[in-house]
């Protein structure tokens, strides 16, 4: 969960942090104060959009940073992929700093149904801490930071997402996407492994469909490309290249385009180590007069061994040197002839590099690449009727798993409209019918189901469509041609109610979900949403007066100023000023208005404490 935010220079907001409680946290203060500033700020802590707008004018830079408590289960789902890059969790042992301005989270000021926080600052049941830091620059780069190392934004986002769900003003506008439903239905069901096995079955088939167009191109355009493959093979093979041969080649061109500079160099060499010239004093001739002269010395001197036989060594090696240079002298030779075809060699091979790939190593691997494609079409015939063999059975593998799948999604489909109906009902939306409908389409070249032949994609073959009818009696109708702006926020906070209870995200955020929604159905969205937070940690931005009662914690953001400067600030409101904020949120500061407001936490308290004891009962009747 989300223990910890800090907001810097982001937006309106110059410094900002707050401490938030495990269950429902509500967040509330007046249009234009910086609600949803905070939000965004939480998205791109996320990995969401960093647009150097969002720099706080007259600043370098925008920070925003998140602490998070990492239960037994979220550690091991999060763990491998932290140590995949080296990262390490940190041991939650650290107390809340407290910020002026910003009351942290205290129990003692909330409502006894508030889960308690750990005099350490955080959660019970704490395993470990992650910190996730976003730094948005005035010139729109970004970096990203978890627990202080820096990571890519993809990685980055990937453990974001296992970390916070967030719900925006607008995300009801996916219900209105089409291709969203079924993912929305899959998710219910639990399905992605076998969709990622159908989506690995389409993209080989494809690959081989591909091929099978390839070998049935028309007449012309194959005995063009094998004309071109046999020029191609040729010519590499004529030149016969060698893994190697290019720098044997260079070296010896480049001895014999020297050959002459080479025999006299070599022969002055030979000649200061040994000569038959009598009038000259070679240097074997003196090293032999140094030996003879260091073995009468250790005559005398027996210390003097060692530099004896050290001398006799160097009389060797030199005599060594002298006839490997008077064989090496021997061997050199001018031949015009061979460094013309060594010349003519490097010519060929560097035309092929350049045609075939830059090196020799790319040369030789097309040549082989050409082969094999030339066999292929040579052969096509054969090579059709084995890759149609392979199509057919992959048709009929998708085919199986695809109605296997969609048998699941039809199963999940009926118990997703059972359960969105039960929700929508209590959202004051009875007799709604809900549908998930599934339906496939014929294709005479799609995949093998049963005794029909459907198309199909990676998803497999059906295509999903939410149908509702708002008033009984009503056909079911398309979800986006029906539904209002209102049932459109009812129905999504159902279907969220409905998928989040499977949904391992620890932290559910919604940004006035309640858009629509009227004050009749607030108390009924705000039990909802506490609902959720019995297995989730759950913020929501309100401005409904009845929803914003069933918070565990409630939050106020407000905005003042700072010399010349608007700022945003947020607290942590007790039960004092939750009466105050509630009072104006219904529109008034009279003592009446404080009295609705006291009715407004008192009535969500005692329907909390109701259903605590339904669940006891429920969990009595089961024991």
């Amino acid at each position: 969960m989300l223990t910890e935010l800090r907001i810097q220079n982001f937006a309106i907001i110059d410094r900002l942090e707050v401490h938030f409680a495990t269950g429902f946290n509500v967040i509330t203060g007046e249009t234009g104060a910086g609600k949803s500033i905070i939000i965004d700020a939480v998205d791109m802590m996320l990995g969401g959009r960093a647009d150097s707008e969002l720099v706080r004018a007259g600043n370098d830079k925008a920070t925003v940073e998140g602490i998070f408590s990492l239960s037994d289960a979220l550690l091991k789902d999060i763990l491998p992929l932290l140590e995949s890059q080296g990262i390490e969790i940190e041991t939650p042992s650290r107390t809340p700093d407290q910020t002026p301005g910003v009351v942290p989270v205290d129990t003692a000021a909330h409502a006894p149904d508030l889960a308690p926080v750990s005099a350490a600052g955080v959660p019970p049941g704490t395993v470990g801490e992650i910190m996730l830091t976003r730094e948005l620059r005035s010139n729109g780069r970004s970096t990203c930071r978890i627990n202080g190392s820096a990571v890519s934004l993809q990685f980055y986002k990937e453990v974001g997402d296992r970390l916070v769900d967030v719900h925006g003003q607008s995300e009801h506008l996916s219900l209105l996407n089409v291709r969203e439903h079924i993912n929305l239905l899959d998710r219910y069901a639990g399905v992605e492994p076998q969709r990622a096995r159908i989506a690995e079955l389409v993209t080989k088939l494809s690959g081989l469909r591909a091929e099978i167009e390839a070998l049935t191109q028309d007449e012309a355009a194959i005995a063009r490309r094998i004309d071109m493959l046999q020029y191609q093979i040729e010519e590499i093979r004529a030149v016969g290249p060698k893994l190697g041969e290019e720098e044997q080649v260079r070296d010896e061109c480049n001895r014999l385009a020297n050959s002459e500079q080479l025999a006299n160099l070599t022969e002055e060499a030979h000649r200061s180590l040994e000569t038959d010239d009598d009038t000259v004093v070679s240097a074997v001739d003196r090293l032999s007069i140094t030996v003879s002269a260091l073995i009468k010395l250790a005559k005398i001197d027996p210390g003097l061994n060692e530099q004896v036989a050290l001398a006799e060594g160097l009389v060797a090696q030199a005599e060594d040197l002298a006839a490997f240079l008077r064989r090496y002298h021997d061997s050199v030779e001018f031949d015009p002839h061979r460094l013309a075809e060594l010349e003519e060699r490097l010519d060929a091979l560097n035309r092929l590099k350049r045609k075939y790939g830059g090196t020799i190593e790319a040369v030789i691997a097309y040549g082989e690449k050409c082969r094999k494609e030339l066999e292929n079409i040579t052969h096509s015939e054969e090579r059709l009727a084995e890759l149609r063999t392979i199509e057919d059975r992959l048709l009929h593998e998708i085919g199986d798993l695809a109605a296997a799948l969609s048998a699941r999604r039809l199963t999940a489909s009926a118990a997703l409209a059972r359960a969105i109906e039960t929700e929508l009902a209590e959202l004051r939306m009875e007799g709604t019918r809900f549908e998930a409908a599934i339906t496939q389409v014929d294709d005479p070249q799609g995949c093998y189901a049963g005794e029909r032949r459907l198309k199909f994609d990676p998803n497999g073959i059906d295509h999903v469509e939410f149908q509702i009818a708002a008033n009984r009696g009503e056909p079911l109708r398309p979800l986006v041609k029906v539904a209002s702006g209102g049932e459109t926020a009812r129905i999504m906070l159902a279907l969220k109610s409905v998928l989040s209870r499977a949904d391992r995200t620890p932290t559910l955020i919604f940004d006035e979900i309640d858009q629509g929604i009227g004050g009749r159905v607030g108390s009924i969205v705000g039990q909802k949403l506490w609902n959720l937070a019995v297995d989730h940690q759950v913020l929501c931005v309100t401005h409904l007066a009845q929803l914003a009662g069933f918070g565990d914690a409630h939050f106020k953001v407000t905005k003042g100023s700072r010399g010349d400067r608007v700022v945003t600030a947020i607290q942590n409101l007790d039960d004092r000023a939750r009466v105050d904020e509630i009072a104006e949120m219904l529109g008034a500061e009279t003592s009446s208005a404080r009295q609705s407001a006291h009715d407004i936490l008192m009535l969500a308290r005692r329907a909390k404490e109701g259903q605590k004891e339904r669940e006891k009962g429920i969990q009595s009747a089961l024991l």
